[in-house]
This record gives C-alpha cells, sequence and structure tokens, in this order.
C-alpha cells in the first residue's frame, strides 16, 4: 500500500493511493494515519478495505507528511563512502547516529524556509525506514521484520552550524523544514529489497544526486539492529539512512541554497519531492 495523507496543517485527512495511482479518501473508516495504523494488527485491518469502494479525491492538495504521532526522527551520518569520500571524512566503523527534531518535519511538496543568516544550507535524498513494530536488541536477521514502511526523506543540513559551531550536528540538522517527508509511506511488502533502490536530486532542473541503497556501509537491517541497542524504536519512528554523493558541501566550488532554488527528488517506486527554497520569513512557517 501508499499510504499518504493530504491537506492544510491541522485538518490532514488520511489516504492512500491506489494501482491506478488515484488518492482514496480514508476519512470515513479512521480519522488520521498514526503510529497505530502502522503496527501489524493496523496494517492488516487496511488490508481487508474494499479499495475501489473508497470515494477518489480528485484535488487533493498539500500534500501532508504520510503519518502523525512519529515519535523519533533518527538519522545516520555518513553511511555512503563515496559521500563521505566528498565530505572528507573517513568512511564509519559503526553508524554516526544523531536526532532531528519531530518539528521539522513537512509536507514532501512545503516550503524550505533558510533560517535566518543561513549560508551553508544544503540537501540529502535519504531512505526514509518507517518502523511498526517495537523493537528492542534485535538481531540483523529478525529487524526487518520491524519495518511498516520506507518513504522519501531531504536530510537537509545548515553546514557551517553542523561543522563549524562546536561539533554538534544536530545544530545543523533541526532547522525548520528541514525534514520533508513523503509524498508517501510505502508498505514493507511493496519493497522487495530495500538495499535496491535508485535515489536522485536534482537542483535547478541540473542533476545533483544519483546513489543506489546497495552502496551503504550499514545496511537498512545492520541499522535496526544497531539502533536498537542504544534506543528503543517504537511504531511510527523514522530512521533516515544517509545520503549518496552530490550533495552541495562536495561541489568543486561548493555550491549552497539560495532563495528561488527548486529541487526535485526521489527514490524508486516511493515518489517524488519538490520543494522551492524562500529566504527566513516567519509567515512561511506551519504552526
Amino acid at each position: 500500500m501508499k499510504l499518504m495523507r493530504y491537506g492544510e496543517p491541522g485538518r490532514e485527512r488520511p489516504a492512500l493511493v491506489d494501482a491506478q495511482g488515484r488518492v482514496r479518501d480514508l476519512s470515513g473508516v479512521m480519522t488520521d494515519i498514526t503510529a497505530q495504523t502502522l503496527t501489524p494488527e493496523g496494517l492488516e485491518a487496511l488490508r481487508r478495505l474494499d479499495v475501489q469502494a473508497l470515494p477518489v479525491v480528485e484535488a487533493p492538495g498539500r500534500v501532508a507528511p504520510p503519518w502523525t504521532g512519529m515519535g523519533k526522527f533518527v538519522c545516520v551520518g555518513l553511511n555512503y563512502s563515496d559521500h563521505a569520500a566528498e565530505a572528507g571524512m573517513p568512511v564509519p566503523k559503526e553508524p554516526i547516529l544523531f536526532l532531528k527534531p519531530n518539528d521539522c518535519v513537512v509536507g514532501a511538496n512545503d516550503p524550505i524556509v533558510l533560517p535566518q543568516g543561513s549560508l551553508k544550507s544544503d540537501w540529502e535524498v535519504e531512505l526514509g525506514v518507517v518502523v511498526g513494530r517495537t523493537a528492542r536488541y534485535v538481531s540483523p536477521h529478525e529487524a526487518l521484520h520491524h519495518v511498516a514502511g520506507y518513504c522519501v526523506v531531504n536530510d537537509l543540513s545548515e553546514r557551517e552550524y553542523q561543522l563549524e559551531r562546536g561539533g554538534q550536528w544536530d545544530k545543523g540538522k533541526g532547522c525548520e523544514t528541514f525534514g520533508p517527508v513523503g509524498p508517501w509511506l510505502v508498505t514493507a511488502d511493496e519493497v522487495a529489497d530495500p538495499q535496491a533502490l535508485d535515489l536522485w536530486l536534482d537542483l535547478n532542473g541540473q542533476p545533483r544526486q544519483r546513489g543506489n541503497t546497495r552502496t551503504m556501509v550499514f545496511g537498512v537491517a545492520q541499522l535496526i539492529s544497531y539502533i536498537s541497542h542504544f534506543m528503543t524504536l517504537r511504531p511510527g519512528d523514522l530512521i533516515s539512512t544517509g545520503t549518496p554523493p552530490g550533495v552541495g558541501m562536495g561541489a568543486k566550488p561548493p555550491r549552497f541554497l539560495r532563495e528561488g532554488d527548486e529541487l526535485r527528488l526521489g527514490i524508486s517506486g516511493l515518489g517524488t519531492q519538490h520543494q522551492r527554497v524562500h529566504a527566513w520569513k516567519a509567515a512561511l512557517l506551519r504552526d
């Protein structure tokens, strides 16, 4: 299934995308897509629905984050060796973990608002892994059984804040609008192999990132297992698994985001995002 939500903030409605690509409204059978929806029991209840009986949404408007109730937004740094090389950093011996605050999450096509005074904001297309079953100290062999689905993430980063302001990566990762997620949550049964997905990102129509999840340093199962030894993963939690090369920091000369830039990015089978970059304007932020 491809699960999604649509509508303005505070008025989002649950939906799914059928086999013909039509948006089908779910609000007649559920109030929202929540962390509980993503459990095995919740997804099984959705699979029993008669999709053809659900109303078609002709003009869904704003695409919202695909679910609500995210407990943790866990990210993995330098998880592609060629990205580590362009960043001038060694390939990690263990996964590098950091957290993004949940209030940086926005819809797939919502505006990106640069922080006040930002000069080094950057893009990162990443595979998102959505947890559907509580995971504590799981083995790599068991790990994928804890996945509800997958999604596209843009792990936007302000590089000065991240790397030049005292060494705390979280400083450059948590700015408002710096976590576009979606457009869909694609359930795990529709992703045959999470280590065989193409990722891409274009800036103003020009190719920037091209990669495949098979070149991850630590694969999805390894990451879930590893993270579950440091924190409990619960339904609705999101793991963003790292980015391939082609970020602005690695260009020669570096190229960072400016007002008016447009980003398009996607992952095979998981949909695409389209964002326009704006200078700081509080009115563009969604409370």
